[in-house]
C-alpha cells in the first residue's frame, strides 16, 4: 500500500476520473475526501464502495469554482480526518462551444472552476501541508492544456493555464517540501464528454482513433489511477512542477 495513513482530497470525486483516482487511492491505503458539488447519490454510492473494500471514506460537498467553497473543503477534511497530506485538483467542466456562441458566462465558468479553484484549494492547504513537513498536490489537467482544439476555447486556456500554475506553484513551494505536478489525460470516457461519444460522432470518433498512435479512442479513467499513485507517493518526492501525459500517445505525434 503505497499511501498508506496518508489523506487525500479529491474534488470532483463522484464520477469519472476523480471517482477511480479515489477508489484507487482508498486501496493503496488513503483516507479520502471525496469533494462534489451537486450529485449526492454518486458521491455516496463511491464513499459506500470505498468502505464496503474496507477503506475510508467521507463525502464533502463543496463549490470548488469559488474561494469560501474550497476553504470550506479543506477545513473540513481536516476536522473529519485531522490532517491532509494529497490534494487532487480533478473537478472540472468541459464545454463545446464556438467561439461566437461563448458567453461571458460560459467563460467564466470554466476558467472559475478549472483554474481559479485550483489555485485557491492550494492556497488554503498550504499551511496544513507545512506544518506537516510537506504534502502533494496532483492538478488535473488536460491534453488541451499542451495542445488545443477548435470549440473549446475557455477550456482549453483554463487547462493551459493550469499547466503553467503548476510549474508556478512547484517554484514557489517545492523549499517546504510541497510537491505540484499535473497529470493531463488524453481523452477518457467520463460523463464529462458523453456527448462527444454518442451516435452522430463517428467522423469525431474515427478522428480521435487516427490521432492516438495507440489507435485508441477513448481511454478508461481507471487507466488514469496508476499515474495519480505515483504522484502522491514518496516515489516522486524529487518531481515538481512536471507534467505526466497519460494520453495512450496522443502528444507523440
Amino acid at each position: 500500500m503505497r499511501l498508506r495513513n496518508k489523506v487525500a482530497i479529491v474534488t470532483g470525486g463522484s464520477q469519472g476520473i476523480g471517482a477511480a483516482i479515489a477508489q484507487r487511492y482508498a486501496k493503496e491505503g488513503a483516507k479520502v475526501a471525496i469533494v462534489y458539488d451537486r450529485n449526492d447519490a454518486n458521491a455516496q454510492a463511491v464513499v459506500d464502495g470505498i468502505r464496503r473494500d474496507s477503506g475510508t471514506a467521507e463525502c464533502i460537498k463543496a463549490d470548488c469554482s469559488k474561494v469560501p467553497g474550497v476553504e470550506r473543503m479543506a477545513a473540513e477534511a481536516i476536522r473529519h480526518f485531522g490532517r491532509v497530506d494529497i490534494l487532487v485538483n480533478n473537478a472540472g467542466i468541459f464545454r463545446t462551444v464556438p467561439i461566437e456562441d461563448t458567453t461571458e458566462a460560459l467563460w467564466d465558468q470554466q476558467l472559475d472552476l478549472n483554474l481559479k479553484g485550483p489555485f485557491f484549494a492550494v492556497r488554503a492547504l498550504v499551511p496544513e501541508f507545512r506544518k506537516n513537513g510537506g504534502g502533494k498536490v496532483i492538478n488535473v489537467t488536460s491534453i488541451a492544456g499542451v495542445g488545443a482544439f477548435p470549440n473549446c476555447a475557455a477550456y482549453c486556456a483554463s487547462k493551459g493555464g493550469l499547466e503553467n500554475l503548476t510549474r508556478a506553484l512547484a517554484t514557489e513551494l517545492g523549499k517546504h517540501h510541497i510537491n505540484v505536478n499535473s497529470l493531463a489525460p488524453g481523452n477518457v470516457e467520463t460523463p464529462m464528454n458523453a456527448h462527444l461519444r454518442g451516435p452522430g460522432h463517428e467522423a469525431y470518433i474515427d478522428q480521435m482513433r487516427m490521432m492516438t498512435p495507440t489507435g485508441r479512442d477513448f481511454l478508461k479513467p481507471d487507466e488514469m489511477t496508476g499515474a495519480a499513485v505515483f504522484l502522491a507517493s514518496d516515489d516522486a518526492s524529487a518531481i515538481h512542477g512536471v507534467t505526466l501525459l497519460v494520453d495512450g500517445g496522443w502528444a507523440a505525434w
